[in-house]
This record gives C-alpha cells, structure tokens and sequence, in this order.
C-alpha cells in the first residue's frame, strides 16, 4: 500500500478533512481533495488516482449514479461512505464494482481498514475475473477443436481420436497451438459450405 494516490471525493470540507487525518498516519501516500462532484471523470483521468475514497452524505440519486459512473470502479478500488442506508444505492455501487460501501461509518480510525479492505477486495475481484475470463477462454478453444475432429472425421472417417491426432500433428508440424489450428480448419469449412 505504499506510495499511492488516493483521490477522496467529498463536498463537504470537515468530513474530506477527516479522511485526510485519517490517512495521515501513513505518510506513504498521496492523497487529492476534489470538494466539486461536476466532471469528475476528467478529473479522474487527470489525476490517475490508484484508488478513490467517496463519502456523500445524503446523496440524491442522480449526484450518486454520476459519481459511480465517474469512479471506474472496475479499474481500481473505490470505497464509498455514506449515512443513510439506500438498498437501490447499495446495488447500484456494488453492480457499478465499489470495493467497499460503508453505511454511517466515517471515523478517522476506520479509514485506513476500510482502504485496506477495499483494496483486497478489489484484487480478489480482479482474480476471479481473470480466472473466469481464461475458463471462457479455455471453454471456447475446447468447442472449436471439438467442432474441428467433427469436421475430420465427417469428411476422413476418422474417430475422434485420430481427428484430434491429426489436429495435434499439424500444430506441432506448423509450430502453433492445436486450438489456432482447429479454428483456421473450422473457418475454411465454412467458406467451403
């Protein structure tokens, strides 16, 4: 957690001060105060904060939603503190990838544990989408190579098998990965027919 950029996002000078103090025991970081919640997705950008502290008060709805949208939660942590508890808020910040959605919570002495929190949660998130990402990867190599040794063996009247030996053969001959060589067969099928 050392030398990040946190940007805190809150329009209200007292409470944006208390996040401030309460990062303040780790002199690590640097942190940006943005009191105006308008064109804050400039602002972001501008600024590439590492991770973003929210804390609204009684949001409405729409000031919500543009700072969730503003966040790019999924592409770093944020952790948003509120008073009120808003079911709708709730899902909404958590659909929109908040790491951390604290409910009447702002105490100086909690927001170096709720920034901790939120950036393991966002990593562990960060995991399980790859993880999911290279089994949709894997799923779909292994239904082209399947649709390829269909392809083999209607045309060769080879059994499976042999269509995948033969598929494993021209990869290693050609020096690519069984799956390219799958796909390139499955396309040329389909020009053909």
């Amino acid at each position: 957690m050392k030398h990040l950029h946190i940007v805190v996002v809150d329009p209200n000078k007292e409470r944006a001060f208390l996040i401030v103090d309460g990062l303040a025991a780790t002199p690590d970081y640097k942190v940006t105060v943005i009191g105006e919640t308008h064109g804050l997705a400039r602002q972001f950008m501008a600024l590439k904060p590492d991770i973003i502290l929210i804390d609204l008060q009684d949001p409405s709805r729409d000031s919500f939603e543009q700072i969730i949208a503003a966040s790019g939660a999924a592409d770093r942590p944020v952790a948003m503190f509120v008073d009120h508890s808003d079911q709708h808020m709730m899902r909404a910040a958590i659909d929109a990838g908040v790491s951390a959605y604290v409910v009447d919570g702002l105490r100086k002495d909690r927001i170096t544990p709720v920034l901790e929190t939120a950036i393991a949660r966002f990593h562990k998130f960060q995991r399980t989408q790859k993880e999911l990402e290279t089994t949709k990867a894997a799923l779909a190599e292994r239904k082209t190579i399947d649709r390829a040794k269909g392809l083999l063996m209607k045309a060769r009247g080879l059994t499976e098998e042999d269509a995948y030996a033969l598929l494993r053969k021209t990869a290693m001959d050609q020096g690519r990965r069984v799956s390219d060589v799958a796909n390139g067969l499955v396309i040329a099928a389909g020009l053909l027919l």
